[in-house]
């Protein structure tokens, strides 16, 4: 995971976490990055302070993300493929408002973001760590 410090064209700072700088590229490339705050979509990165995770930081980083995701698979309820259908039948009112989880496509998520429903990446969990012998 790495994390960096984002802001807008009219100035609005955020944080964004990317599996990869990869991954940073192609969200931005692709449109999908929007300001939280005004949702618009010219997004740069700023100049931050490279930081150094030791085994403990990165240990604790690590297990935000597990209970954040055990969290949501917990109480969300998982819609699969089915997810920009339904969280814009939400948003219309055409289904019952219920917090859900599942998979969309870049394509998929930059209409529901150009429609205004309100989604969010879920980070993915972290691999396991392996164990030395």
């Amino acid at each position: 995971m790495i994390r960096y410090a984002l802001a807008c064209a009219t100035g609005h700072e955020f944080e964004g976490w990317f599996a990869s700088s990869a991954d940073y590229d192609d969200q931005e490339s692709g449109g999908l990055l929007h300001c939280p705050v005004c949702n618009s979509s010219r997004i740069a990165k700023q100049i931050m302070a490279p930081g150094v995770v030791s085994q403990r930081s990165g240990d604790g980083m690590m297990e935000a993300i597990n209970q954040l995701r055990d969290h949501v698979e917990a109480t969300y309820e998982n819609v699969g493929d089915a997810f920009a259908s339904e969280a814009r039948a939400i948003h219309e009112g055409k289904a019952e408002t219920r917090e859900i989880f599942g998979q969309a496509t870049p394509r998929e998520v930059e209409g529901l973001v150009a429609d205004g429903v309100p989604v969010a990446a879920l980070p993915p969990r972290p691999p396991a760590k392996r164990q030395m012998n």
